[in-house]
C-alpha cells in the first residue's frame, strides 16, 4: 500500500498559510483570489465532514501594508501595531468569503502562555472541541498585538504543529512558497531533488533547510521542520506542499505525491 494512502483517512485537519501564500510577494498585498478559492476548499471539506483549522499568518505584513510601511517593522511596538491592525483586516476578509459558502468561522489567537499553562491549555481544547462539535472553523494566529514571542512560534509554523497537537489532529498541511523539502535550496540550485518522504527527522535533514523568508514573512523551511518534529513525535502526519493553489489541499488528503509527506508514528 502507498504510505500516503493514511491521508485519505484525516478527519481532523489542520491548515497553516504564511504571510507569503497568502500575499503578493512584491506588493505584500493580499491575493484575495487564493484566499477566496481557500474558503472554497476548506468549507467544502467541512461539507464533506471534515473538521478543519486553519493556522493563518499575516498580520504583522498586511498591517505593514496598510500603515505603510516599506518593510516588515523591527521594532516590538510597530509590529504590535501592524499585528492589531492586520488582524482586523484578515478576519474581515476571511468573515466575507466564508460567508460566501455558509459556514461560520471563529478567531483563537494564541500566546504561549495558553500553551504551558495547563488550565489555560484546558480551556483552549475545549473551545476547540465546541467549536468542532458546532461546525465552526476555528482560524489561529499568534496574539502579536499583545505577544513579543512570535519569533518563538516561527512564523506560526511551529504554532501550527501545536494547534495540530492540542486538538489531536490526524494531519497538518503547511501551505508555503517552494513545492516541499529539497536536498537543497530550490532557488538557488536547478538540479535540486524533491524529498517525497520523511519519516525521522535527522541532522542530515535539517540541513536541507534553507533559512530565509520574504520581506514581509519570518518562517524558512527550518522551521517547518521544527514542526514537522512536533508532529512525527505525536502521531500526526504533515504534509508541506505549495499553497499557490488551494486546491492542493484536496489532492494531499487524496493521497497524492504532492510536496513531502512527513510520516507520524
Amino acid at each position: 500500500m502507498d504510505i500516503r494512502e493514511k491521508l485519505k483517512n484525516s478527519k481532523r485537519v489542520v491548515v497553516k498559510v504564511g504571510t507569503s501564500t497568502i500575499t503578493y510577494p512584491e506588493s505584500g498585498r493580499l491575493n484575495l483570489k487564493r484566499i477566496e478559492k481557500m474558503a472554497w476548499v476548506l468549507s467544502d471539506l467541512v461539507n464533506e465532514g471534515k473538521e478543519v483549522v486553519l493556522v493563518s499568518s499575516g498580520a504583522i505584513g498586511v498591517g505593514s501594508i496598510r500603515l505603510n510601511f516599506t518593510e516588515r517593522p523591527k521594532e516590538t511596538r510597530k509590529k504590535q501595531a501592524a499585528a492589531s491592525v492586520g488582524q482586523a483586516v484578515l478576519m474581515q476578509i476571511y468573515q466575507n468569503f466564508f460567508n460566501q459558502y455558509n459556514h461560520s468561522i471563529a478567531q483563537i489567537l494564541m500566546t504561549k502562555d495558553d500553551v504551558n499553562i495547563e488550565k489555560r491549555r484546558f480551556n483552549i481544547e475545549n473551545t476547540f472541541e465546541t467549536l468542532f462539535e458546532m461546525g465552526v472553523i476555528p482560524i489561529v494566529n499568534a496574539n502579536d498585538t499583545i505577544s513579543t514571542e512570535e519569533i518563538e512560534f516561527s512564523d506560526n509554523d511551529r504554532l501550527s504543529a501545536i494547534v495540530a497537537e492540542i486538538t489531536k489532529a490526524d494531519l497538518l498541511i503547511i501551505l508555503t512558497d517552494i513545492d516541499a523539502l529539497y536536498d537543497s535550496d530550490p532557488r538557488v540550485n536547478p538540479n535540486a531533488k524533491r524529498v517525497a518522504v520523511v519519516e525521522s527527522i535527522t541532522d542530515d535533514i535539517m540541513a536541507m533547510a534553507g533559512t530565509n523568508g520574504s520581506k514581509y514573512s519570518v518562517g524558512g523551511m527550518i522551521t517547518k521542520l521544527e514542526a514537522g518534529k512536533i508532529c512525527v513525535d505525536n502521531n500526526i502526519h504533515m504534509v508541506v506542499a505549495n499553497g499557490k493553489d488551494p486546491k492542493i489541499i484536496g489532492q494531499i488528503i487524496d493521497g497524492e505525491d504532492i510536496g513531502t509527506f512527513f510520516v507520524g508514528k
